[in-house]
């Protein structure tokens, strides 16, 4: 039986760097637990200037991680916004400071289910204290104080990572000058949660998920994750994108086999979604993250009213949604710019035309990003932004 790998074990596979954070000030979770001390891991990008005033703070989204560009050291692959973060790219790290920290309950470095608790010596587990949005943004505070950064020039995500803009901008503004959330919504839909509790019991319904405790007994739910992503992934494209990529075509045979195997294009793409996932991602990781998307109502604690959550902002916004997108449709980005047009908040919006769906803000899409470069530079003029 294989034993559990420890947190520093882990971490040396993984080039950091890492915080340890929550040891001054212990991080409150909204379920009433505390924790610090606790790693995060998080990456940069360029030069912080003398006034510290050029950060760019990357909110990335469910099954994302820190590793923005350059080669991921997990997957091998170009970083997940590679074609967004760099020289002269619309995050032109020659001008900005570029962050981005695994969330707190992830599994690539920063404290969650698979690491070690001090307390018992063996990973967390379903131990692990159930974490919200608002909780993930806190983290994300520490992180920028242990760096010496007060206020971030610009927030930015897209789905997941986009809640935790708009709950940055709603509970930290102060910390904030702009916030581009992309492909979001200020509380998650019953359709959203249903399609993730499909992913939970998929997972929980695996032999080797042995009720979270899988770690011990060296198993993996690996068919239980690997269908997770699989549902998850159909929902982040759109049936425009499906068609033009696999239509109806045979996956490498000239006729159907009337059997269950792969017959199709688009079924060999799934099983791979599926199968590659599970080499990256951990389950109860998933669980987690996917439990604090449903969590997320910003307008809850306001007696359910959007514009009370950012009365009197001072923060710049940009909302960007993409026409094909229904998992985060359209729809739900003009309820948060109601709600902010409702406060007389300065907010800017635009719907990209793609039939990319909701990965579109991950695609190459020129609009969304000559949108975002346009946006970045007008507020880094209105700010007089000085380049390291």
């Amino acid at each position: 039986m294989s034993q559990p790998t420890s947190l520093a074990t882990r971490n040396q596979a993984l080039p950091g760097p890492f915080a340890e954070l929550g040891r001054e000030r212990r991080l409150r979770l909204d379920c009433g637990v505390e924790l610090g001390p606790f790693t995060m891991a998080y990456q940069t990008y360029g030069r912080l200037n003398e006034a510290r005033s050029n950060a760019i703070l990357v909110c990335h989204a469910l099954t994302g991680d820190q590793y923005l560009t350059g080669e991921n050291p997990v997957t091998h692959k170009e970083g997940w916004w590679h074609e967004v973060v760099g020289p002269g790219l619309p995050l032109d790290t020659e001008r900005y400071f570029v962050i981005c920290a695994n969330v707190i309950g992830g599994c690539m470095g920063t404290i969650g289910p698979k690491e070690i608790n001090p307390q018992s010596g063996k990973p967390w587990g379903l131990g692990f204290p159930v974490i919200t949005v608002a909780d993930m943004v806190r983290a994300q505070l520490l992180l920028l104080d242990s760096l010496g950064i007060e206020k971030v020039f610009c927030v930015i995500g897209g789905s997941m990572g986009g809640m935790q803009v708009l709950d940055f901008a709603s509970r930290h503004p102060e910390r904030v000058f702009a916030a581009v959330p992309v492909a979001a919504a200020a509380r998650h839909t019953a359709q959203n949660i249903a399609f993730h509790e499909v992913g939970r019991q998929a997972i929980m319904a695996d032999p080797d998920w042995c009720g979270g405790d899988y770690y011990a007994h060296g198993k993996v739910p690996s068919r239980g994750l690997a269908v997770a992503r699989m549902a998850a992934h159909i929902t982040y494209l759109s049936e425009a994108a499906l068609h033009r990529k696999f239509g109806r075509r045979l996956q490498d045979r000239e006729a159907v086999t009337y059997g269950f195997d792969a017959d199709f294009e688009v079924e060999s793409y799934l099983r791979y979604q599926g199968s590659s996932f599970v080499e990256r991602f951990d389950a109860n990781s998933y669980l987690y993250i996917t439990r604090a998307m449903d969590y997320f109502d910003l307008a809850a604690e306001h007696d359910g009213v959007l514009a009370k959550a950012f009365t009197n902002t001072p923060v710049r916004f940009c909302v960007m949604s993409f026409t094909s997108d229904w998992l985060f449709p359209t729809s739900e980005s003009r309820e948060v710019v109601r709600a902010l047009n409702g406060v007389a908040a300065d907010v800017s919006f635009v719907e990209i035309e793609s039939d990319k769906g909701h990965d579109a803000f991950l695609l190459d899409e020129p609009e969304f990003w000559s949108t975002l470069s346009g946006f970045l530079t007008g507020s880094a003029e209105i700010l007089g932004l000085r380049t390291p």
